[in-house]
């Protein structure tokens, strides 16, 4: 019953791109925590942007716990996972079956509040959530590309068409308005911006 966290915890040992050469390795939990910001961001902009409701601290904390199940079924290559419906189905009902055991692990008066977290979310939950998660992966890709590997060039693009297919307002303007800066340098994202010492700066320090 006392297991949960100390599961939980252990996100941090399942690899994700298991069949790709990645120059940067990634697991579960790096990508649950990126999908959690990605989803947060998401719900911000269709609140405020597009004046919909929407609850982003909800998408963080379901995206948080998205693939919790892994934990206990480890992370199934994509090509395999939607290799056809019937191996897609059977896997739904190992991660619900996963997600059901996760939850028996907690005191049961705590039950109520992860079981929400741990089950499917409403469909427009879901979407949100799953464009953050198609997000994470789209920028693992241009980082593997910055870094010189051609390994991810095909799922890039291809995760690219999925995004824009998915018709969400939300993530066409986190396309526009926010992917370009991952194809930029630390210098050109602004944190190295400083001024170096001359003799009129360090007199002023002195003064």
């Amino acid at each position: 019953m006392d297991n949960f966290y100390a599961l939980i915890a252990r996100m941090k040992n399942i690899d994700r791109w298991a069949l790709m050469r990645s120059v940067t390795r990634e697991n579960v939990q790096e990508h649950s925590h990126m999908v959690a910001v990605l989803a947060h961001a998401l719900a911000v902009i269709r609140r405020d942007v597009f004046g919909r409701d929407c609850d982003p601290n909800a998408a963080a904390a379901f995206a948080l716990f998205h693939d919790a199940g892994e934990i206990l079924t480890g992370d199934l290559p994509t090509p395999i996972k939607y290799y056809d419906p019937e191996i897609m189905t059977a896997y739904r009902k190992v991660e619900a079956a996963a997600s059901e055991k996760l939850l028996g692990m907690l005191p049961p008066e705590m039950r109520p509040a992860y079981a929400p977290l741990l089950a499917e979310p409403e469909p427009e939950m879901k979407a949100l959530v799953k464009a953050a998660d198609k997000l994470s992966a789209y920028i693992k890709c241009i980082e593997e590309r910055r870094a010189g590997n051609d390994e991810f060039l095909q799922a890039e693009q291809k995760s690219l068409d999925t995004l824009r297919g998915y018709g969400l307002p939300e993530v066409d303007y986190f396309l526009e308005t926010f992917i370009p800066a991952f194809d930029r340098t630390l210098d050109e994202l602004g944190t190295m911006d400083y001024r170096e010492p001359t003799l009129n700066t360090l007199s002023e320090k002195e003064t």
